[in-house]
């Protein structure tokens, strides 16, 4: 195994990283495609690196070479790859200006979300840094005389991680570290927005600490070339993707269909409700929801998408709700004091331009705008909004806010449930008990009493329900779905057979 190098606990500051090829199979090198992805900073439109795309070939040697690296790295001892995994967290420390300007520029981070980004990757390579002495097999006791169960728990081999472009360093880390941890190699592929955060940043962390060549691979390229072979290659046997729910669908269907049936992980769509119910203090409710609501520029699948306020308190939150939000500094994500920044690309907020104009047609009422600045969009708040319209119906992923108005607490749980996603949720209340209760009847895999819907930590179950995905990240869940149980039985004494 590589050895740490001799700075990694060193003071002086690091010599910056630097970003123009993949990293395969333990090497950097260039794709072979033959052509190139140029990564633009979303707000300023700055190039900041090219990096030649991989080919079907560059794709086949990075899951050959993590199948080959695997079975010695998941046979070293537990602290080895614990090891590992700290001196991930000692760089981060090192790095973190680094790290968190790469952020900023990349994925259009405001600094306020950058460094929270941060955070929650060292708390990622913490935890997962303690799964390699969690991972226990067990006995266990049958029907047959003299027959003793051992129950065996092993990596799976090798698994590809799939991540998008909102919070890509976190959104890889969740599950890279983790199946890691566990003596797993991993093979991963981020968005084409963010190849560096969501990707060659953690290959370079990894490298740096001394993780074995071959053990992580990072593969870049267009989605039309390279997704398929991706999902459907054979020497993987369990996949972890986060993105859209339509993307989810055809990825399982693929994962299914492929030659070798692979197990799952989809963190799909979201539509996250914030119910304000009628003893809620008012003042509280509007914190809440304008930090839900507009955290990254709402870029977040566990952003609140529809803010639904009992009739009570209605007007006074909604005229409250505007007067916060109006003030919210937006524009340079550089900036410490910007709350907004750009969203990622013209794609996006040509369609979020849309969803705006949509609303409006169908007789919501807006109350807070304003036109784009590049690619930054200032919030955008509606209330009128009812359930049946596209813009409570579908997830948002930008800074608009709809506010809808419920009846009662039956009606505000009709209207939470009444959408096919069910990932995250919160419900705002003066009484803990009488939250608890609503939570326990909302139709999700979060609910947060007296909280923000976008809550991620490594040791908590995160996953949803209905179209919002399959599995658990963090917890015990990551556990189970990086190994495998190897059921081994030992026959001590002489046994009855029929015949």
């Amino acid at each position: 195994m590589n050895e740490a190098p001799a700075d990694v606990n060193s003071s002086a500051l690091p010599r910056p990283y630097s970003f123009d090829a993949l990293y395969i199979s333990g090497h950097w090198r260039s794709g072979s495609a033959g052509t190139i992805l140029k990564v633009h900073d979303p707000y300023s439109g700055s190039l900041l690196a090219e990096v030649p795309d991989a080919s079907l070939g560059d794709i086949d040697d990075a899951f050959q070479g993590a199948a080959s690296a695997q079975h010695a790295w998941g046979e070293s001892m537990p602290a080895v790859r614990a090891d590992v995994l700290r001196r991930v967290a000692q760089l981060m420390e090192q790095r973190r200006e680094e790290i968190v300007r790469w952020l900023i520029q990349e994925s259009g981070s405001t600094r306020i979300k950058a460094e929270m980004e941060w955070m929650t990757v060292r708390a990622i390579v913490l935890e997962s840094s303690t799964l390699p002495s969690r991972s226990q097999g067990r006995i266990l006791t049958g029907d047959f005389p003299g027959k003793e169960n051992r129950i065996y728990r092993k990596p799976v081999g090798v698994v590809t991680v799939i991540s998008p472009w909102n919070w890509p360093m976190h959104l890889t880390a969740r599950s890279a570290f983790p199946a890691l941890a566990l003596g797993n190699a991993v093979v991963v592929k981020p968005a084409n927005e963010t190849p560096i955060t969501g990707g060659l940043l953690l290959a370079k962390l990894l490298e740096e600490a001394g993780l074995p060549a071959g053990v992580m691979s990072v593969v870049i390229g267009p989605n039309e070339t390279i997704g398929d072979p991706i999902v459907q290659n054979p020497l993987s046997r369990v996949l972890s993707f986060t993105g859209s729910t339509a993307v989810g669908r055809r990825i399982g269907q693929l994962a299914v269909a492929s030659g070798r049936i692979k197990k799952t992980m989809l963190e799909l769509g979201g539509n996250a409700p914030l119910v304000v119910l009628d003893d809620a203090d008012l003042e509280r409710a509007v914190r809440i929801a304008t930090v839900a609501k507009f955290l990254h520029q709402g870029q977040i699948c566990m952003a609140t998408n529809r803010i639904i306020v009992m009739d009570k308190l209605h007007d006074a939150f909604v005229e409250s709700y505007v007067d916060r939000v109006r003030v919210l500094k937006f524009g340079d994500p550089n900036d410490p004091k910007t709350v907004i920044g750009p969203v990622i690309s013209r794609k996006q907020l040509d369609r979020l331009i849309a969803m705006i104009d949509g609303a409006r047609r169908s007789g919501a009422r807006q109350l807070l705008g304003g036109s784009p600045q590049g690619l930054v969009l200032p919030p955008q708040i509606f209330d009128q909004v009812t359930s049946e319209m596209a813009i409570a119906q579908n997830e948002i992923f930008g800074p608009i806010a709809p506010v809808i108005r419920a009846r009662d607490e039956a009606d505000a749980l009709r209207i939470a449930n009444d959408v096919e996603s069910g990932l995250s949720s919160g419900v705002i209340t003066g009484d803990t008990d009488r939250g608890t209760r609503f939570a326990h009847l909302v139709e999700a895999g979060m609910t947060h009493v007296n909280d923000v819907t976008p809550i991620d930590m490594p040791t908590m179950p995160f996953g949803g329900e209905k179209n919002s995905g399959l599995g658990r990240f963090g917890s015990e869940g990551v556990i189970d779905s990086f190994t495998t149980e190897h059921w081994i039985s030992v026959q001590n004494s002489s046994n009855y057979f029929p015949f």
